[in-house]
């Protein structure tokens, strides 16, 4: 689902498993929306990327807080760690 794209499924599955064949997906599909496809999934992996290193750097410190008390109540932890 994209916004360019919409709501949309390309490929079809094939199921042959019965007669040995695994599981394959034909296209069904332009090379133009192939290239379509590809931008929008390196956008949305790009911007989630993005959004996540944000979140990591802006509550870097209480990660580091929360790291810190879970080490400390892990009965398994050895001393010398």
């Amino acid at each position: 689902m994209s916004d360019s794209l919409g709501p949309l499924s390309f490929g079809k599955k094939e199921e042959q498993i019965f007669l040995g064949r695994e599981i394959s997906r034909h296209r069904d599909y332009s090379e133009l929306t192939a290239q379509k496809i590809d931008e929008e999934v390196r956008g949305i992996v790009t911007n989630s990327y993005s959004k996540t290193s944000n979140l990591i750097k802006e509550n870097l410190e209480a990660l580091h807080q929360l790291a810190g008390a879970l080490l400390r109540r892990d009965p398994g932890r050895k001393a010398d760690r």
